[in-house]
């Protein structure tokens, strides 16, 4: 009895932790992002494997703000699953950033990310 709880809680957990370096790299990125030092992060999803590798994470800016009702997201993708991280793709919420974006602003933010991303990782 005891092996099917201890399962049905592995299957019932909403995610595990995939890939240590992936997640601290987005959160990062996040940080960077949104202008703060303080995120305080919710559930977050990482998935090495894909190609491009990538993490989803919801956040909070607020310390008083419960995981489970984090609903504000970030999302990643990096071209390697191991360092140096590349940044390829990034999402706050439904706005996306990246290199081939055709918005002169976001495209001008993705480049501000991932050349501080790049500095963090010298």
């Amino acid at each position: 009895m005891i092996r099917y709880v201890l399962l049905l809680n592995l299957v019932a957990s909403p995610a595990f932790a995939q890939s240590g370096d992936l997640e601290a790299i987005c959160a990062t990125v996040a940080k960077n992002f949104l202008l703060t030092d303080a995120l305080h992060l919710g559930i977050v999803q990482s998935f090495p494997e894909l190609k491009p590798p990538g993490v989803r994470l919801t956040y909070s800016t607020r310390a008083d703000v419960a995981k489970s009702e984090m609903s504000d997201t970030f999302e990643c993708e990096f071209s390697d699953a191991k360092p140096p991280f590349a940044l390829v793709r990034f999402c706050q919420s439904n706005t996306c950033y990246s290199p081939q974006e055709k918005d002169a602003a976001r495209k001008r933010r993705f480049d501000e990310m991932r050349i501080l991303l790049e500095r963090s990782q010298k």
